[in-house]
């Protein structure tokens, strides 16, 4: 992973065009050749972003990120405070919560609950960034991203969202629908969801364990 700290300007041409004025942010260019900028704070989300596939090319104070799509990414970099670069080898990944990730058994071999003629496309099904929890196709053949938590808060959502760009950008898959699937489900994350267009299911862990079939909603 390489850190940049530099006051740079930021343009971004493509399905839309946006620019961010001159600033001290981080870049981050990453191993799977991502590029992303961040400022001192909303958490994980950056202000700007090229996802892999993309190519970057450094020239006289500025650089240029490009995808296969032909989007551009052009940071015009003013001062570099900070520039190193550093090998963190290969991550084990998240290991989940052992209650998510029977939870996410369990879904997976009972789709029905999800509705009639639903099946399973894969568990765990890879993205750039990481996996979504369950890929499935509705009765229609629709592709259905299902992201599976104990606890349903904005993060979560954020997350799906994220998967959700990526898969909608594979023509084979897209259009993508979402599923915020968990136990408890936060009131302002359902707001982020049904914003964005994406379902909300709450989970009763023992319905799915065959106890009690009439406690799984779909909102």
């Amino acid at each position: 992973m390489r850190l940049v700290i530099a006051r740079c300007s930021v343009d971004y041409a493509g399905r839309l065009s946006a620019h961010l004025p001159s600033a001290t942010r981080l870049i981050l260019v990453k191993a799977d050749g991502s590029v992303s900028i961040h400022a001192d704070d909303r958490a994980y989300k950056p202000l700007n972003w090229m996802s892999p596939p993309c190519s970057l090319k450094e020239g006289d104070g500025s650089w240029t990120v490009v995808n296969k799509a032909g989007e551009k990414l052009i940071i015009t970099l003013e001062e570099v405070l900070h520039d190193s670069s550093h090998e963190l080898g290969v991550d084990p990944g998240l290991i989940k919560d052992g209650v998510e990730a029977h939870l996410q058994e369990l879904l997976a071999d009972r789709m029905e609950v999800l509705g009639a003629g639903w099946s399973l496309v894969r568990r765990e099904y890879p993205t750039a960034i990481g996996p979504v929890d369950i890929l499935c196709r509705d009765a229609a053949g629709a592709s259905v991203a299902v992201e599976i938590k104990r606890r349903g808060e904005i993060d979560g959502v954020e997350q799906l969202t994220r998967y959700l760009e990526l898969l909608n950008r594979d023509p084979l898959l897209a259009p993508v629908k979402g599923i915020f699937a968990a136990q408890e489900i936060k009131p302002q994350a359902r707001v982020l969801a049904t914003d964005r267009g994406i379902d909300c299911v709450v989970l009763d862990y023992d319905a799915l364990r065959g106890i009690d079939d009439d406690k799984l909603k779909l909102f």
